[in-house]
């Protein structure tokens, strides 16, 4: 059987029981399937040691009383930076009868291609219901569940006026942003100017474009950019790429993920990973004591970070203000 007939039959009925018939077994020992973007070790121990969201993943089980063996046991896959790993790791979770899959956004698709019986708790995605993935926040309607990523109009004018206490020297911003999201645009134009700031369109379509970005907001003398969420650069393996190319042309960048200023940029203000992590815990607790994921309202994170890569901006000849500094969630040395 082909890998595509095989999905489909995956996808047609040999997928494991309905939700409703899911309750809480006594006794039980759920499987729970990670699926990891980056690479992780397949051992959950290792696993662990090294990311900090699974280790906060694992804290929160542990905290809500479920014990490693006893209550649980963890499958992970990793598609190590190739989305199309995906449909193949899916297909393996399955085979190896996993109970509840916990992954982020970029697997989401995938999943929703294959099943819609296992009960999928989401570790952050943009919009869920733009997606298809739930009905609704309040009430999902199918086996997702979980929580989204702040949407990133709401924090686009916070993370300008961050920007702005860095480079108060700046009068033009860039925004560079994805072209298939023209509201993030207008959002990022009118909180520039509110601001007292000339902004720069720059929309992306590909990562080709994130590298010309760069190049028409130094020839303009932007004193400073904005690099709104965009599929065009998210991708983890283009994020060296992009914090390269903002050192390079030597442009203060505000990011929208810490894990750009974990790679070398400069600034971010996004929400606590490892806090959603942590509260995907809550979720995958309640559907092991019989909740059905159509029925558990999908959450928005109550916790964002200001991160600041302190050797960054020494490098660009920044100085931070102590104010702005003392506001940090973490300094970078």
């Amino acid at each position: 059987m082909n890998r595509r007939a095989f999905l489909g039959t995956l996808a047609g009925g040999l997928l494991p029981a309905p939700l409703a018939v899911q309750a809480q077994q006594a006794g039980k020992v759920w499987r729970i399937g990670v699926l990891a973007y980056s690479a992780l070790p397949p051992d959950p121990v290792e696993a662990e040691a090294q990311n900090s969201s699974l280790h906060a993943f694992m804290r929160g089980l542990r905290d809500l009383g479920n014990a490693d063996g006893k209550h649980f046991t963890i499958e992970i896959r990793s598609a190590e930076g190739k989305r199309e790993r995906y449909p193949d790791l899916i297909a393996e979770l399955i085979r190896h009868q996993v109970d509840i899959i916990v992954t982020v956004g970029a697997a989401l698709p995938a999943i929703k291609a294959t099943t819609s019986t296992i009960p999928v708790v989401m570790a952050g995605t943009p919009d869920p219901v733009a997606a298809g993935f739930v009905k609704s926040l309040n009430r999902p309607g199918t086996n997702f569940t979980g929580l989204t990523f702040m949407p990133a109009p709401t924090l686009i004018p916070k993370r300008l006026e961050l920007l702005k206490q860095l480079v108060p020297t700046a009068s033009l911003a860039a925004a560079m942003w994805d072209a298939q999201s023209p509201e993030v645009w207008q959002i990022a134009k009118t909180a520039a100017q509110r601001l007292g700031w000339k902004v720069l369109s720059i929309p992306i379509q590909d990562i080709a474009g994130v590298e010309k970005a760069f190049k028409v907001a130094t020839k303009a003398r932007a004193g400073a950019l904005l690099a709104a969420a965009s599929a065009a650069f998210d991708p983890f393996e283009n994020v060296p790429r992009v914090v390269a190319l903002a050192a390079k042309h030597r442009l203060p960048t505000m990011y929208h993920q810490r894990f750009y200023t974990d790679a070398g940029g400069l600034v971010s203000y996004a929400a606590d990973l490892a806090g959603i992590w942590r509260s995907a815990a809550g979720f995958v607790d309640k559907i092991m004591k019989g909740a059905n994921p159509a029925d558990l309202p999908v959450e928005q994170p109550t916790k964002l970070d200001l991160v600041i890569n302190l050797k960054t901006a020494k490098a660009l000849g920044l100085t931070i203000p102590p104010s702005l500094l003392q506001r940090a969630d973490q300094v970078i040395e």
